[in-house]
């Protein structure tokens, strides 16, 4: 197994927390990309995923290019509308209000730089949210503050109690890092894993 070091580029804690559960060490960079500033190319749901993890990855991958580099970005997709970060409380209640009683797509795409190659994958996972009253959405929104989550829920906390059904391949992808294929990833560029 190769002794390549291994660089998240992310500061995210869930994302973190995510890549501790199959590897011990590996680094932390922030990838200071602009993620709103690609919200206006107009890319679908699904391309703007893919591009806002290549755009972390290489921009990690320019100062650590003898690593392995991990970029990662989440899309919230409402029937073809791009649902970001609300950032307020106002627009976070906005948001579920839209989504209630729908359902939706959360689209994690992963982008892996290495020295020998790159490696880039999505996960979709489709989530069917209750219909839900302003006031539960209120509660809601109150107690998990989910201001700097796409799609204005948190589902690894309260936010749970939000859906009626959620169907996904890898449930870790839901909170940004699908660890099922990741791993996979890992161990072929000779990561030793645990």
């Amino acid at each position: 197994m190769t002794a390549v070091p291994v660089v998240l580029a992310s500061t995210s804690v869930w994302r973190r927390e995510l890549l501790s559960r199959i590897l011990a060490d590996f680094q932390i960079a922030s990838p200071d990309v602009d993620e709103q500033a690609y919200h206006k190319d107009g890319d679908s749901p699904a391309e703007l995923a893919v591009r806002l993890a290549q755009r972390k990855a290489l921009a990690v991958a320019e100062k650590h290019n003898d690593s392995i580099v991990i970029g990662s970005d989440q899309v919230v997709d409402l029937h073809g509308s791009i649902l970001g970060k609300p950032e307020t409380t106002d627009n976070a209640i906005a948001q579920l209000q839209s989504m209630q009683g729908q359902t939706h797509r959360l689209i994690t795409a992963v982008c892996v730089i290495s020295p020998q190659k790159t490696v880039e994958f999505s996960d979709t996972t489709t989530l069917t949210m209750l219909p839900l009253t302003k006031s539960e959405i209120s509660r809601y929104v109150d107690r998990d503050q989910p201001l700097q989550c796409a799609g204005s829920y948190m589902i690894e906390s309260a936010g749970i109690a939000l859906f009626e059904s959620v169907t996904t391949s890898d449930f870790t992808a839901i909170t940004g890092l699908p660890l099922i294929q990741l791993g996979q990833v890992l161990r072929d560029l000779g990561v030793k894993l645990f």
